[in-house]
């Protein structure tokens, strides 16, 4: 009896002493990885990964920032959060142009150290050239010089998404939508409203031939003066080859050939004109049962700069509380601090 209980304790020891290794393992491990193919964890090991690996399922969740910026405001962090916990099993993937495969690994360990515990974020440099190969927008590019382009860094991230889910497929998102709950399974776009097409979040297979035809369009009919020619506009008169659009009745989404055509309530309940209903205090907090995901329109708030601050009491408030709680909490630790 006694040599049993010896033999039973050694064995509890074990076990407990592999649990305790493999919560210490975890905790310090970065899972963010760059197309330098390294990931940083504790003890350095290195593993080969890369954007193509990572997206091969066809199922990722891709964010882009195409201008060099590498301190991004909380929004943007709530977005890329509150998507992967929404999807925590599908890879949210962040692309950002101004990474390179020298500085990302001290980019994330100092910009985005927030997120670490969030095992299915994988971070990138956004190499233009590279991700345009062997797709119609590669002569666009070559031929297109940014310093004298209007609107560039909105014509890029244009190009850029659709690009990226033509050769990969997955789900595209802008960095400032709040994910609230699972999107169906399907190759959908967003109604911004009825007979208009959003670009700020859409879904489709790889080389599904929506997106070819955008891309095909996209260089044909390229105008860079125009505010949206090349997004919002470009997906709804490619969308119009597919069906008629009739106006939305209700809450009812439209089926466009093949394509979920999604009502504005998933992703636009508060439209443009509202948008500052985003950063006021509401005396009974909306409940966005017939939405998907939220969209706070930071182009429209780019001059103005509101942003979440804990204690006002403010709908963004609650919105970071519930679905980008770390971030929520961060910002919380630092202003105690200061």
């Amino acid at each position: 009896m006694l040599k049993f209980l010896k033999i039973a304790g050694f064995l509890l020891v074990v076990v407990t002493l592999g649990y305790f290794y493999r919560i210490i393992h975890r905790q310090n491990i970065i899972p963010y990885i760059g197309s330098n193919n390294i990931e940083v964890s504790d003890e350095n090991v290195l593993q080969n990964i890369s954007p193509s690996e990572v997206l091969k399922e066809g199922d990722g969740i891709i964010f882009l920032e195409t201008s060099d910026r590498l301190e991004l405001s909380s929004l943007v962090l709530c977005a890329i959060e509150s998507a992967a916990r929404m999807y925590e099993n599908r890879p949210v993937v962040f692309f950002l142009k101004g990474l390179n495969d020298t500085n990302i690994e001290e980019a994330v360990k100092t910009h985005f150290p927030v997120l670490s515990s969030l095992e299915n974020i994988y971070i990138f440099p956004l190499k233009l050239e590279e991700l345009f190969i062997d797709t119609p927008l590669l002569s666009w590019y070559n031929k297109t010089n940014p310093e004298k382009e209007s609107h560039w860094l909105h014509v890029s991230a244009d190009g850029c998404r659709l690009a990226l889910i033509w050769k990969y497929g997955g789900m595209y998102m802008d960095t400032d939508i709040i994910s609230i709950r699972p999107i169906p399974d399907q190759d959908f776009l967003a109604a911004q409203h009825s007979q208009f097409s959003s670009n700020g979040i859409f879904q489709f297979s790889a080389h599904h031939n929506f997106t070819q035809q955008c891309m095909e369009d996209f260089v044909k009919n390229y105008n860079s003066r125009i505010w949206g020619h090349q997004g919002p506009f470009l997906f709804t008169r490619i969308l119009r080859k597919f069906c008629d659009l009739p106006d939305f009745n209700s809450t009812e989404d439209i089926m466009c050939g093949n394509i979920t055509f999604f009502n504005p309530q998933r992703f636009y309940p508060i439209g443009y004109p509202s948008w500052r209903s985003y950063y006021r205090v509401w005396d009974k907090l909306p409940t966005f049962n017939d939405s998907y995901a939220l969209h706070l329109w930071n182009y429209m708030n780019s001059k103005s700069n509101l942003t979440m601050v804990p204690g006002s009491n403010i709908l963004v408030e609650h919105l970071y509380k519930q679905y980008c709680p770390s971030i929520y909490d961060s910002i919380l630790r630092n202003m105690t601090t200061l």
